[in-house]
């Protein structure tokens, strides 16, 4: 019975991915020996998906963005992922691309997960991220300018939803006058 409490307890948390930080939470476990013990057994019994090392999935029906977002912390969706989704650039990636602390790709679960590594000034920035469900990411303003800082030349479809307000005033945090530049050109270019 305690056992079954154990496993209704992750079900209560929205998450869809748990890591092992997470489950010690839930758990209230602090020995790590015994938390690793009870995942391990829910893993083998099929009431946790081992995705990674460290990161568990409660079912199959689970959040890419947010299995993305788990592997690293800090870490937010951002790039590509965020321009696709915002009508900025057209062409379809397979791979969901995050802003993190290392440059790394990862295949799990046959989800393809493309970190792109930020300085850590501006990926411990909270201006132009923001919480949806249970992972960060950027607005598209942030996007587009994590896009130009790493790749000065990117191709973008349609700038004409972008916030030029806004995007003056997050590029800021980024501390590299070539980036504003380079914003202005597209700036023209969108006009």
């Amino acid at each position: 019975m305690a056992t079954d409490n154990l496993i209704a307890k992750l079900y209560a948390s929205p998450k869809t991915i748990l890591t092992t930080k997470d489950i010690a939470l839930i758990w209230e476990e602090t020995n790590t020996v015994n938390l690793l013990t009870k995942i391990k057994y829910y893993a083998r019994r099929g009431s946790l998906i081992r995705l990674s090392r460290g990161i568990f999935a409660k079912n199959k029906e689970y959040d890419p963005k947010e299995l993305a977002a788990s592997i690293y912390t800090p870490s937010y969706i951002s790039f590509e992922t965020v321009l696709r989704e915002a009508g900025i650039i057209f062409q379809h990636h397979d791979a969901t691309f995050v802003a993190g602390p290392y440059p790394m790709s990862k295949k799990i679960d046959g989800h393809t997960i493309v970190f792109r590594k930020l300085k850590d000034s501006i990926l411990y920035n909270g201006l132009g991220v923001k919480k949806e469900k249970e992972y960060s990411i950027a607005t598209p303003e942030r996007a587009f300018l994590d896009t130009i800082y790493l790749s000065p030349k990117f191709y973008f479809d349609n700038l004409r939803s972008i916030n030029w307000e806004s995007c003056f005033e997050l590029v800021k945090i980024y501390e590299n006058k070539q980036l504003v530049k380079r914003l202005k050109n597209y700036q023209k270019y969108a006009q």
